[in-house]
């Protein structure tokens, strides 16, 4: 039960971006309750056993850091830390009847020669250092923006400073600039995954809506490395909860919140246990919950578009590809059916309304670099956890059976895999207490059910570019619109990953409703 009858602010939802937000405001002396739905606060950003009587804690969900700033770690004294993967990727190929591949890691002299063997030349690595060269510093200017208020389209554009850049990825579809700079097929394909995380599009959709996914998935940290959490997604948000607490911020899990009503200077808030007052609400769930909450017409329906697979393994599946260790290729992004022929063509089979023929997907090995989420026994056995991450596969493509769909689809993106392993995965799976494999997959409809998230869209609705869109209604100039966090009411704010500059895994969108509640007073 909450401890109190009304608060300063009460926020609903604890996953990851509620709880920065609890905390910032809890720090700055406000009276805080959180209200989550489940029995454990983390939403999306957890560790889990996830197979019965096996000592192994994945991350089920989110499971690699990037777009977390520095600042809000070191504001909150989180006792929480990420690992550099020593390898970025590698994606198996075959080139004239050879299994082969190209892994982009263990330095720039190693690297240049991987390409070199791959494509006869060093043309694609020297394009490639040139492009990346681009999207760092392109990192380096964006991403301190992101816990400040909304620049404006010309002051972000002014910031990045490079016109060239700006025009080809703010203003034109991502694969005209993959086309102009690249030749090679693979290396195409593994440039324009980074656009198509979560994100049903073509490399042409004018929307942009693949350019704004690769934007967020290129500047995080101000290099757009992505880290393996030490201890698991979980680690983070069980510090998170941590500050929070001590803070003085209220938790109450097992508390579904049922409606909210308001008249923009006053709220009160519904849940399982009664009736709270607060002065403002903040909301860590999408903009379709807020409008549920609220009585009023759904935004535009979201669509997520993945297939998410966790694995345990009693060891690593050798490769087709002899040159490279399993322990290298797994350790970083494992890219699968991921050309960039092979997309397309997934795409416009799922968008036709079928599962891809050749289901792309990427894989990592967190164990490889992080061993902490393993009991003893497993690592010295030399257990491995897999995390698959498959592209194209709509909600829509399972709303007539999802649990036939997703059997489907993940028998054909296993077997996808097994075209470059030496040896069937099902061969090295771990299996459970019960004797079943230590295998779990989730649908966007799953993902949807469990978590809330709009046709298991994994960022609440389509991203947005990081700056201000003109605006025309009671919101503009007021501090939540000036930090991306507005709604329609003027004392409810969005601290989810549907706020501007949410998505992924980085508590910016908590830190900025704090900030803009305090800036308000």
């Amino acid at each position: 039960m909450p401890e109190r009858t009304s608060y300063d602010a009460v926020i609903v939802g604890g996953g990851h971006n509620g709880l920065v937000a609890a905390a910032y405001l809890a720090r700055a002396g406000r009276s805080v309750l959180v209200l989550e739905r489940l029995d454990h606060t983390g939403g999306a950003a957890v560790s889990t056993r996830a197979f019965a009587g096996v000592d192994a804690r994945l991350s089920r969900y989110s499971y690699l850091v990037s777009l977390l700033p520095p600042k809000i770690v070191q504001d909150l004294g989180l006792r929480f830390a990420v690992r550099k993967r020593t390898v970025s990727s590698y994606t198996p190929a075959v080139r004239d009847g050879r299994p082969t591949g190209l892994l982009v890691g263990g330095g720039e002299a190693r690297t240049r020669t991987a390409f070199a063997e791959l494509t006869g030349s060093d043309r694609e690595f020297t394009a490639w250092q040139r492009f990346y060269g681009s999207t760092q510093r392109l990192a380096e200017r964006v991403f301190p923006t992101l816990t400040g208020p909304l620049p404006s389209r010309a002051a972000l554009r002014a910031t990045v400073d490079d016109d060239a850049l700006w025009h080809a990825l703010f203003e034109r579809p991502l694969g005209e600039l993959v086309e102009e700079t690249f030749t090679d097929d693979l290396v195409r394909g593994v440039v324009l995954t980074d656009a198509l995380i979560g994100t049903f599009a073509a490399a042409h959709d004018p929307s942009l809506r693949q350019n704004r996914c690769f934007l967020y998935h290129v500047i995080g940290g101000g290099t757009g490395d992505w880290d393996v959490p030490i201890g698991g997604m979980g680690a983070l948000t069980d510090a998170l909860a941590d500050a929070a607490r001590r803070a003085g911020a209220e938790i109450v899990t097992d508390c579904a919140v049922t409606g909210i009503a308001t008249d923009g200077r006053s709220a009160e808030v519904t849940c399982d246990q009664g009736t709270v007052g607060a002065r403002r609400v903040l909301v860590n769930a999408a903009p379709r919950e807020l409008a549920r909450l609220l009585g009023e017409a759904p935004p535009p329906p979201a669509e997520g578009a993945q297939l998410k697979v966790n694995m345990l393994l009693t060891r690593l599946p050798r490769l087709r590809d002899t040159g490279v260790d399993p322990r290298e290729a797994f350790s970083g992004t494992f890219h699968i059916a991921e050309g960039y022929r092979q997309l397309e063509d997934a795409y416009q089979q799922a968008a036709s309304g079928g599962l891809p023929v050749s289901p792309p997907s990427e894989i990592y090995c967190h164990s490889l670099t992080d061993p902490s989420i393993l009991g003893a026994d497993l690592v010295r056995q030399g257990y491995q956890t897999l995390t698959l991450f498959g592209l194209h596969a709509p909600a829509r493509l399972f709303t007539a059976d999802n649990d036939a769909t997703r059997d489907r689809l993940l028998a054909a993106t296993l077997a996808e895999l097994d075209t470059h392993l030496a040896e069937p995965l099902a061969g090295c799976l771990a299996h459970d207490a019960d004797g079943r494999p230590c295998i779990e997959a989730r649908s966007p409809l799953d993902l949807d059910r469990e978590l809330g998230l709009p046709g298991g869209n994994i960022f609440h609705r389509d991203l947005a570019f990081p700056y201000a869109e003109p605006a025309d209604d009671a919101a503009e100039g007021t501090a939540p619109a000036r930090w991306g966090v507005a709604t329609t009411h003027p004392n409810v704010l969005l601290c989810g990953a549907g706020a501007v500059r949410g998505g992924g895994v980085s508590g910016i969108p908590g830190h900025n409703a704090a900030m803009a509640v305090l800036e308000e007073g």
